[in-house]
């Protein structure tokens, strides 16, 4: 019998993932030209971006072939305006192909891409290209107005790069393991966004170690993003699909704002039928505004979420629908309901370094991130004795990793500070189980020491909640110090059609706990909108505490 073309296609795949696996040259700079060294089919997928790129509609897809040809544009572009080797060049734009093209262009060149989400706030984007140092900044029309005068810096229309001569760009810019590819910021949320590089290697260790040897689905694999593109974990999800020969679509809106439009993402997956949706832990609480049940979600087998690790409620309502497939000694079956893959990661991370799988049988919650990947040695520290804390302790976090980044662009400070015993200080703070499962309690900075060996912490809190209210669709929790003392307000976002005057202060307080409830000052229901969030959705607990414990105080 001779094979199907599926069956063709997946084994051209495996080998290409093969040799991929095998050159030590390849990394998150280069691969686009090794794809094309060892046999990738100019022909075969790309990425699909959801706005028009150079002519083409939205939607339609921009194979290998074509994904190179208009990178190569851009290069030739860059280069012939000067970016040279080792520039680092800010990019500051809204759609994902105008990110990744730059992307890709860019490392081609063997420049530095410095990736901005559009969501950051203009005032702050100045700042940040000041502290890069950048004498360049690809920026379109609606970032344009927050860098313009800016003393040195060159501002480049994304449109126009576009427009080079594929023919003319320069060679590739060979890679050594160390050298910077790319320069991504975090969320922001404890402090300004700070300015992490990314090393050839670092970005790539996690796709090299996991993406390119777990087992292929025996399925057609379409992958679709809604991560910030301008996000490490927007450039690893477009390098693993692309060195698997996944199809992949990368919508371009980015972080909270396409989050918080929940109707937008099934609108997306209803048109598009990805197997595997990639997203933040507020894409899924948004999703969870809609009846997912009345949508057509079908084709969805995974969830990947990374960054946060996510809500049981969210989760719950999310592996639900879809189907996945459980092998079987016959075979592989399919069976209802999806699967969800939780993790946490940080931009510093480089990416998650713990997984854990949910379906609807899953019963390991309470924001268990599941155990390491075998990448990650993870050590869980008493930072006053440098000591690891026994098993059931809480601890902070230390991790060393190969994809971990070398540390902040220009900020030497904050790269040794963030060290600790030859571990990276992630900023949380978990516990592991007797069976080698950790679970995450919070980020460090907003965890409140009651006294007497208690502790509130906000993340486990605001679980705990959601389990205990089902008609509280999301809730942050905000505590801090106040005349001596701790107090406890506890914002509720309902589900529609809840009563948003119903009394649910005792459920709270049951589910905070006797030490942490007894700080609890009030439940309050609020709009979206008076929760601050930073550029990629993730609530700034630090500014809700200052903004929120003050005008409560004085209300």
């Amino acid at each position: 019998m001779r094979p199907t073309g599926r069956k063709q296609r997946a084994d051209r795949s495996a080998k290409i993932r093969a040799h991929l696996v095998a050159d030590p040259e390849l990394g998150a700079g280069n691969v686009l030209p090794k794809l094309r060294e060892h046999g990738a089919d100019p022909d075969g997928p790309g990425i699909t971006f959801d706005t028009p790129v150079d002519g083409r509609p939205a939607y339609e897809p921009l194979t290998l072939g074509a994904l190179e040809e208009r990178a190569a544009a851009r290069a030739a572009w860059l280069y012939a305006h000067g970016i040279r080797p080792r520039d680092p060049v800010a990019v500051y734009v809204t759609s994902a192909a105008d990110v990744f093209l730059n992307f890709f262009a860019l490392t081609r060149i063997g420049a530095i891409p410095a990736l901005m989400n559009g969501n950051m706030p203009h005032e702050i984007a100045a700042g940040f290209v000041q502290r890069l140092r950048a004498e360049h900044a690809i920026v379109d029309e609606a970032h344009r107005p927050a860098l313009e005068g800016e003393a040195g810096l060159t501002l480049i229309d994304p449109a126009d790069t576009g427009t080079g001569d594929p023919a003319a760009a320069p060679r590739y810019y060979r890679h050594h393991a160390d050298d910077p590819v790319a320069i991504t910021h975090s969320s922001g949320t404890t402090r300004v966004p700070a300015a992490v590089v990314h090393s050839h290697a670092s970005l790539f260790a996690a796709i090299r170690r996991v993406r390119l040897v777990e087992p292929r689905p025996s399925h057609q694999v379409r992958e679709m993003s809604v991560l910030p593109a301008a996000h490490a974990a927007g450039i690893i999800t477009v390098n693993q699909a692309l060195c698997n020969r996944y199809e992949l679509l990368y919508m371009s809106a980015q972080g909270g704002e396409f989050a918080s439009s929940g109707g937008a993402v099934l609108d997306a997956i209803e048109r598009w039928r990805p197997t595997g949706v990639f997203g933040f832990a507020v894409t899924w609480a948004e999703l969870a505004r809609h009846d997912l049940a009345a949508r057509d979600l079908d084709s969805v087998k995974v969830w990947f979420n990374t960054g946060d690790s996510a809500h049981e409620a969210h989760i719950r309502r999310l592996v639900a629908v879809g189907s996945h497939q459980r092998y079987t000694p016959d075979g592989p079956l399919t069976v209802p309901g999806s699967r969800f893959i939780d993790g946490i990661g940080s931009t510093e991370m480089g990416h998650s370094a713990f997984h854990i799988t949910h379906t609807s049988e899953s019963d390991r919650y309470g924001r268990c991130v599941g155990r390491p990947y075998p990448f990650a040695e993870v050590a869980l520290l008493d930072l006053s004795t440098g000591t690891e804390v026994p098993v059931g302790a809480v601890g902070h976090v230390g991790l060393k990793s190969p994809t971990l980044a070398p540390g902040y662009w220009n900020d030497s400070l904050t790269t040794y500070r963030t060290r600790f015993g030859g571990y990276y200080l992630t900023g949380d703070l978990m516990y592991r189980d007797a069976e080698g499962y950790y679970y995450h309690v919070d980020r460090a900075v907003d965890a409140v020491d009651l006294g007497g060996g208690d502790w509130l912490y906000t993340a486990q809190s605001e679980e705990r909640i959601l389990v205990r209210c089902p008609e509280v669709r999301d809730c942050t929790v905000v505590a801090g110090r106040e005349d001596g003392g701790v107090v406890t307000d506890v914002l509720l976002m309902l589900d529609a059609g809840a009563d948003p005057d119903a009394d649910r202060t005792d459920a709270v307080r049951a589910a905070l706990g006797p030490a942490a409830g007894a700080t609890l000052r009030r439940v309050v229901a609020v709009p979206d909108d008076e929760i601050v969030v930073g550029p990629t959705g993730k609530v700034r607990k630090f500014l809700m505490r200052q903004r929120h414990l003050a005008s409560a105080a004085t209300a």
